[in-house]
């Protein structure tokens, strides 16, 4: 057998491609008009990202310098803080109850405009309205309904004889009346459930009552399944945003009665700019960051399970 030669055993070199003046000017002028951004994301996104990864680690209080302190941040948070506990125990509430009755709910309602019904422009108006009011003013508004002397429910409730209902002062309401404030203003959840119900086929409904299933059967074994797609998505970035849910809970009971409404967030916010442990703070921001990002993969691995999607 004839051996190959060095000039057999190589490739051919390819010539190298040279760009051309006009390549490399609309290159140059690419990064000049992307330079503004790239500025912006640096100074405003990566420093502060990387800064309150360094400053977790260490002892701060924004008058001193930082001193390193390696661990500690986080050994006393899972081991010595009590309000930590209380804080974390508080944020799981809030999700675990809050996020599934918002999906659901969100979904119900999605699915009655979804039918023909009479007004039907009229009731999508009025239920995406309170997901585009401010939080201050959904706060201001739902302090008058909960009021416990002239509010809206508990007068309701007086007039017909019942007993007044503590809404916000109890620590047992609390957390779940602002579950029912969130519940409310599931608007653009509703919208995102509407979209999804309208690109069900048809046909698919046709077919299964041909095989003699019923209404609820339908939803159950052909509308949920083709929204799954969309459950995810909405139960993903509800998850991202009720961890840090902030706004009304600090307008309506500034983390009362008793801590029943101090969240993870409000705690977080207290530790920075009411104690000034920047340090904690951070170290308690990287460490929401990390149940998140759990969280949100457990989901994912899970949707194998629940999540269909056409054609697959």
């Amino acid at each position: 057998m004839a051996q190959r030669t060095d000039t057999q055993a190589l490739p051919a070199a390819r010539p190298r491609r040279k760009w051309s003046p006009r390549a490399r000017r609309d290159t140059i002028n690419g990064i000049l008009f992307a330079l503004p951004w790239m500025i912006g994301l640096a100074l405003f996104w990566i420093y502060p990202i990387l800064a309150s990864f360094y400053y977790s680690f260490t002892r701060y209080d924004v008058i001193n310098d930082p001193q390193f302190i390696g661990l500690d941040n986080y050994v006393f948070m899972l081991t010595e803080d009590p309000t930590f506990q209380v804080v974390l125990y508080n944020t799981i509430y809030i999700v675990v109850v809050g996020i599934p009755l918002a999906v659901a709910v969100a979904f119900l309602l999605a699915s009655l405009l979804n039918t023909d019904i009479v007004g039907r422009p009229i009731f999508r108006t009025i239920f995406f309205l309170p997901s585009i009011a401010p939080a201050i003013a959904v706060a201001m508004v739902w302090l008058w309904i909960y009021n416990p002397n002239y509010g809206l429910i508990n007068a309701t409730l007086a007039s017909w004889g019942f007993q007044v209902v503590p809404w916000l002062s109890s620590p047992s309401l609390a957390k779940l009346s602002l579950i029912v404030i969130s519940v409310w203003g599931q608007g653009a959840t509703i919208v995102i459930f509407l979209a999804a119900l309208q690109d069900v086929p048809r046909e698919l409904h046709d077919a299964a009552k041909v095989d003699g299933a019923d209404a609820v059967q339908r939803f159950r074994h052909v509308t949920i399944p083709l929204c799954t797609p969309s459950i995810l998505f909405v139960v993903v970035t509800h998850l991202i945003g009720w961890f840090q849910y902030f706004t009304i809970a600090w307008v309506m009971t500034k983390g009362g009665p008793l801590q029943s409404t101090e969240f993870y967030s409000m705690y977080l916010y207290r530790s920075a700019f009411a104690y000034l442990k920047m340090g904690y703070a951070s170290a308690l921001a990287w460490m929401l960051f990390l149940i998140v990002v759990a969280c949100t993969i457990v989901i994912f691995r899970s949707s194998d399970r629940w999540v269909h999607y056409r054609g697959v």
